[in-house]
């Protein structure tokens, strides 16, 4: 978003206000203004030390209404669990010559699945899929002996999500295009899974800030007191 689109779109809502869920999803909705279908994005700001292992908050979320996105799926694989793979519509499914395919720069996917027995080939190519966030571990679902219905959920929508450094948890919440009732969907799933996932060594108010916003829009502050379903 150009800055002066960024700026218009300031002028549009009080950023120094906090909104409930669905305010704060139409809000950011009705100031999109790039020239492409923007993604309306959810950021929880956690009460954790994602330095300390037992505090890591990692899993993945199942979006009721999708994604809108065309995931593309990596499996490493062989023999029936490969077939398997490409049964469930896995776009690249492969051992040696998938390994060789991603160490040589060639990574068009979103996701990455491997079977037990592939983990020591897919190890090796740490250096190259953990910086981007696609290493399979098996809290994921994405290291399984069942790469057949993991392709179909990652397909259809679900996704992964894990805190930063800083506690932060990024997850898409679907298009700017979606219907309300399905971003609002959405959101009611991410939010009970973050819930679901706090860490019992976690200490203090675990769910400290939740902001809105699209690909390139401004954040939309939600008040983590009406996160309770709102009534018709």
């Amino acid at each position: 978003m150009s800055g002066k689109k960024y700026t218009d779109a300031l002028k549009k809502f009080d950023r120094d206000r906090f909104y409930s869920p669905t305010e704060a999803v139409q809000i950011a909705k009705s100031v999109a203004s790039a020239n492409f279908e923007e993604n309306l994005d959810v950021v929880f700001r956690l009460g954790v030390d994602p330095r300390k292992a037992d505090q890591m908050v990692r899993g993945t979320v199942a979006l009721p209404s999708g994604t809108g996105k065309d995931i593309r799926v990596a499996v490493f694989a062989a023999g029936e669990a490969a077939d398997a793979a490409r049964a469930a519509g896995a776009d690249l499914v492969g051992a040696d010559d998938l390994f060789a395919t991603v160490e040589g720069g060639k990574m068009d996917f979103d996701v990455v699945i491997a079977t037990p027995d592939m983990m020591p080939l897919v190890g090796r190519l740490g250096r190259v899929l953990g910086p981007r966030g696609l290493m399979p571990n098996p809290k994921t679902g994405t290291v399984t002996t069942d790469v057949g219905r993991a392709v179909e959920e990652f397909k259809g929508g679900k996704v992964e999500y894990r805190t930063d450094r800083y506690g932060n948890v990024h997850v898409q919440l679907g298009r700017v295009t979606f219907d309300q009732d399905k971003l609002d969907l959405n959101f009611r799933a991410v939010l009970d899974e973050i819930q679901r996932a706090k860490p019992a060594s976690a200490k203090g108010r675990y769910i400290k800030k939740i902001t809105v916003s699209t690909t390139m829009g401004p954040g939309v502050r939600i008040d983590i007191n009406r996160l309770k379903p709102e009534q018709d």
